[in-house]
Parts: C-alpha cells; sequence; structure tokens
C-alpha cells in the first residue's frame, strides 16, 4: 500500500496522470492507428502500360480536385453545394485525374524545356487561383481537405505538363488572340459579360485558357475511353 502511493506521487510530480500508470503495458506500447490518407480509386490505361502498371488516386487529392470542379462549375451558374462538392464534380475529377496522367506520359515533338513548364507551372497557379477567389481561398481549400504544399505542387505541375502537351500535340490554346478574345467577350457567355476588354483582358485570357483545357481534357477522356479501366476502391 505504501509502495502504491509512493508510485502514484511520483506520477504526478513528473506531470503525468495516474491513469497512465494504471493502463495494461499493450496499451501502453501500441500507439493509436491514425489514418493519414487512404487509396480511393485505382485506375489502368494503354497509354500507361495497361495492367501491369495500375495509377492510383488518393483521397485527399480527389476531394480537392472535385473542389476545384465545383468552382469550375460555380463560374458557369451552378451553385456550389453546401459541403463542397457533389457526386457529379467528384465524378468530374478522376476523370480530370486520370486525363491528366496520361497526357503527361505522351511524348512530346520537340520535347519541353525546363523554362516553358516552370511558366506554364505559374500560369496554371494564378488560373486556379482565380478560379477559386483568390490565393488564400486556394490554400484555404487544400488546408480543408488536408493537402500538403507539395501535394499542390504536384498536381500544379501535373496539369500543366497536360495541358502543354494538348497545345503543342493537339491544337494550340495557351495563347489566344486578342482578336479572339474580344469575339468571345462579345459572343459567349463568360464571368466578365459586360465589361471593357481592357479592364478584363489578363482575367478573362486566364479564363478562356482554362475553359478550352477543360473541354479538351474532356474530348480526350471520351476518346481514350476504351483505353481506360478505373476501379473504385471506396465509395
Amino acid at each position: 500500500m505504501q509502495r502504491r502511493k509512493i508510485l502514484l506521487g511520483m506520477t504526478w510530480l513528473c506531470g503525468i496522470s495516474p491513469l497512465t500508470v494504471a493502463l495494461p503495458s499493450a496499451f501502453a506500447q501500441t500507439p493509436p492507428r491514425i489514418l493519414v490518407d487512404r487509396v480511393v480509386a485505382r485506375f489502368e490505361a494503354a497509354e500507361l502500360g495497361g495492367p501491369a502498371h495500375p495509377r492510383f488516386i488518393f483521397e485527399r487529392t480527389l476531394a480537392f480536385e472535385a473542389r476545384l470542379e465545383a468552382f469550375a462549375e460555380q463560374q458557369r451558374g451552378v451553385p456550389r453545394p453546401a459541403r463542397g462538392y457533389s457526386d457529379r464534380d467528384r465524378r468530374a475529377a478522376i476523370e480530370r485525374h486520370v486525363t491528366e496522367e496520361i497526357l503527361v506520359h505522351l511524348p512530346v515533338e520537340p520535347p519541353l524545356r525546363p523554362d516553358e513548364v516552370r511558366r506554364r507551372v505559374i500560369a496554371a497557379y494564378v488560373s486556379l487561383e482565380q478560379l477559386v477567389g483568390g490565393r488564400q481561398s486556394l490554400l484555404d481549400a487544400a488546408y480543408a481537405e488536408g493537402m500538403e504544399m507539395e501535394d499542390l505542387n504536384a498536381l500544379v505541375e501535373r496539369r500543366a505538363r497536360a495541358s502543354l502537351y494538348l497545345d503543342r500535340m493537339v491544337t494550340p490554346m495557351l495563347n489566344p488572340s486578342d482578336a479572339e478574345l474580344r469575339e468571345v467577350l462579345r459572343t459567349e457567355s463568360t464571368p466578365f459579360r459586360h465589361r471593357r476588354f481592357d479592364d478584363i483582358a489578363t482575367p478573362l485570357r486566364q479564363w478562356y485558357v482554362a475553359d478550352r483545357l477543360r473541354t479538351a481534357l474532356a474530348a480526350f477522356f471520351r476518346s481514350a475511353r476504351a483505353r481506360i479501366r478505373i476501379i473504385m476502391l471506396h465509395p
């Protein structure tokens, strides 16, 4: 009894709850299991090596990409869901992720230069900031899904390289002329309707390029769908 009192006194002096001492050793030695991330989808494509070389989509990344799809839909007048994105946004995010992953691994002629990739990465970041309403909103959206800066950087570089492939190997779309942009402002539904071209030329260019890329990615996915297999591992 005296020894038990001494042990309890020592635990309080050390700043440790006596409950810790009373726990069985098995609990004390086994650290708690914390779910950091998990694979939610596996996909295969002929361009990526087929079933022998599957690729994976992680839950955090997919949730963030679905948020981006919801923001894009909001620009078209579709209200954003209260929880951040819908099942439709999630499906669109999967298709875009798979398509970009394929495009990144396709050969580009002539090969991309590092400075080209850097410039396009910067432009891709600016485009995402415009999409979500600013840099802080972009970081907040990433933080909401547990994304690290390394995750965000990897996502943006993948988008940049995929867009460079489409621009060089499919059809030019990253550098529209002023005449083309003026026609878009006059005839299409954009977030900049009824505003002077000189006042919104830069954000209009960013919006238009992002919209053309989204259309081109969707078209590529449809054309390659027969060669792609997507397996959902978690609902």
